[in-house]
């Protein structure tokens, strides 16, 4: 073979750092692609929400939030900060279920009419069982079942960020749909409504307490407790007679029967 065979050609001598560069480019690119980065913050969202709900706020820690997203641990911090400033992100994320809530609560109070206080009701209700029967939903529907019922200072600041305002609406419903019925009628009977439902959010108990015969979560009890609701509401006003109380003479005749039947001893 000549020598000059075995030289490359000119333009083979040019092309050659051309073809390196054209290699090299598209691996950078790739790597400053935001579409991975983007997911990743959704990714530790979910997987926040997933782990708070099965086992509480705190008894989960940043580095299993990041192992459950399968994330680095200082990308959490990066998107989220300290891990109570997750934890309220997980509701702003949430937040358009209670705009869905007011909504209705809306319509029904323009609407008025003999079922008012049903449709209250129902507008209260409805968006939270279609939230825990959605594959979506179902971890944040346990999150709030589970967190907002203990009174620790991660879900008092959740609750007066996010919730009590809603929570207001409803109560001022409540009361212009109860005659009679005081604000603190409408307060107890808006506690008590959110008792019933969040307890059904999370409860398996039933099935056992119905010996299999009812099942947990079960979408044909919602009518059970729309009604469950509805009447409680009705029978929480301060219009209701009130009991008797136990009158001065009971109370002397039982101490006095005490007194004499003791003995010295």
């Amino acid at each position: 073979m000549s020598t000059s065979a075995r030289r490359p050609a000119a333009g083979t001598a040019v092309t050659r750092p051309a073809t390196t560069t054209a290699v090299r480019a598209p691996t950078l690119t790739s790597r400053r692609a935001a579409p991975v980065q983007t997911g990743r913050k959704d990714t530790i969202l979910l997987a926040a929400e997933r782990l708070f709900a099965q086992r509480g706020y705190h008894a989960v820690s940043i580095r299993q939030i990041a192992e459950e997203a399968g994330v680095p641990l200082a990308l959490v911090g990066y998107y989220f900060g300290q891990k109570h400033e997750l934890f309220a992100a997980i509701f702003q994320h949430w937040s358009t279920t209670i705009d869905e809530r007011l909504a209705g609560l809306r319509a029904a109070v323009q609407a008025g009419g003999d079922q008012l206080l049903r449709h209250i009701v129902e507008a209260f209700v409805n968006p939270v069982l279609r939230l825990r029967a959605s594959p979506e939903g179902e971890f944040y529907a346990l999150l709030v079942a589970r967190e907002l019922a203990y009174a620790s200072p991660e879900a008092d600041e959740v609750l007066r960020r996010h919730f009590d305002p809603m929570a207001h609406a409803f109560v001022d419903a409540l009361q212009g749909a109860l005659p009679g019925s005081t604000p603190a009628d409408a307060a107890w009977g808006y506690q008590f409504a959110l008792g019933a439902l969040l307890h059904h959010l999370s409860d398996h108990r039933v099935e056992r307490l119905s010996r299999g015969s009812a099942r947990a979560n079960d979408p044909q009890a919602r009518d059970r407790l729309l009604d469950f609701i509805e009447g409680g509401l009705r029978a929480t006003r301060t219009s209701a007679p009130p009991r008797r109380a136990r009158s001065p003479a009971t109370t002397t005749t039982s101490t006095t029967t005490i007194t004499t039947t003791r003995r010295p001893r």
